[in-house]
């Protein structure tokens, strides 16, 4: 990775997860939406507990603004779009009651990006399960919180994205001209062979991302919205790997035929983050896309993450502009300016060169 020994590129983290105060209030007190609540461990640790089973340490880094600057000022990252923990979609519960969670969620989001307006914006949440009440969220979300987006899953249970019924979401996205991050989410053991060796995670989360991926290029729904935006995080899962696999089945099977051109010219639809765990891994992405479709993610303060730049593009040869698009540009031109960097600026502050 090319970089100067005494400045470096803006560094915007696009992929960073929160547990938001007031949440933790609720499970602590045990009023958060779907029985999650808190767990004290004899160690000392807070875990939180969703009544499916599915449990993970409370860190202070999900919740605690001076932590979290700190942990980003170690990373070498200047700013940071934060989203919900997926395990808080809550698309299992009713939808009255998903309505008023995402509400609350993204109030809080609001709230505790304005406790760093210099280093932190906000991704809202939606409650898929109510399309018409998603629509309204994602609106009051953008233009009344001033958040610059959605997190939301690659399906809403047992509706995919590409589904009629979650059109209008994606719509209402495209004409707010704000992006949707799409992030794979369970709760609770998968199902099968997924069951054991945390392949849940390690193969389910990258799968579900290509899966829905796959499905948003060959139902033609990208076809229909042109002007969406979405980034799929974790590197695009599976997807860039099996392009001329959803090429020849394109060609062959009349299934697959729902979309105008070959899958592989819809690559380019969709950002990636650059959290692949393999910087060979991530070069190779971005021979694929180009760096303009590449994002720097983290999925920080989940054990499933990565530090920042120097780390994610270790011995990748990059120039300065392909960098800097990595590093922020490509991110800010979907959002806006995030945090209140300008590029160039600043010491080298935990980027190392590659």
């Amino acid at each position: 990775m090319t970089t100067s020994p005494k400045t470096r590129p803006k560094v915007v983290d696009a992929h960073a997860h929160v547990i938001p105060p007031v949440l933790v209030d609720a499970m602590r007190e045990g009023l958060a939406p779907d029985g999650i609540r808190l767990e004290e461990r004899s160690d000392g640790s807070t875990w939180v507990v969703h009544r499916q089973g599915y449990r993970y340490p409370l860190l202070d880094d999900f919740h605690h603004v001076p932590t979290r600057l700190a942990t980003m000022d170690r990373q070498g990252i200047d700013a940071a779009l934060l989203s919900v923990a997926p395990p808080l979609f809550l698309y299992w519960i009713e939808p009255a009651a998903a309505v008023e969670a995402a509400r609350m969620i993204n109030d809080a989001i609001a709230a505790m990006a304005a406790q760093a307006p210099g280093r932190f914006a906000g991704l809202a949440t939606l409650p898929l399960q109510d399309p018409a009440a998603a629509v309204d969220e994602l609106r009051r979300a953008v233009r009344t919180l001033g958040l610059r987006g959605a997190q939301i899953g690659p399906h809403a249970e047992d509706v995919p994205l590409d589904d009629a019924r979650l059109r209008p979401v994606l719509a209402a996205a495209a004409e707010l001209s704000v992006p949707l991050v799409v992030h794979p989410y369970y709760v609770g053991a998968a199902p099968g062979m997924l069951d054991d060796f945390y392949l849940t995670n390690l193969q389910g989360n990258p799968w579900q991302t290509a899966v829905c991926a796959s499905r948003l290029i060959l139902s033609g729904t990208l076809d229909a919205l042109p002007d969406l935006d979405v980034v799929l995080v974790h590197g695009g899962g599976h997807l860039p790997y099996q392009l001329g696999r959803l090429d020849h089945g394109h060609k062959v099977r009349p299934e697959a035929k729902g979309c105008a051109e070959p899958p592989s010219r819809y690559a380019r639809r969709f950002h990636y983050d650059t959290l692949t765990h393999s910087p060979a891994a991530t070069a190779w992405l971005i021979e694929q896309v180009g760096a303009d479709r590449l994002v720097l993610g983290t999925d920080t303060p989940f054990d499933m993450g990565a530090d920042g730049l120097g780390s994610q593009l270790a011995g990748v040869e990059l120039g300065a502009d392909a960098l800097a698009r990595i590093a922020h540009t490509n991110i800010e031109r979907l959002v806006g300016p995030v945090g209140d960097r300008v590029d160039g600026a600043g010491p080298e502050k935990g980027t190392r060169n590659g």
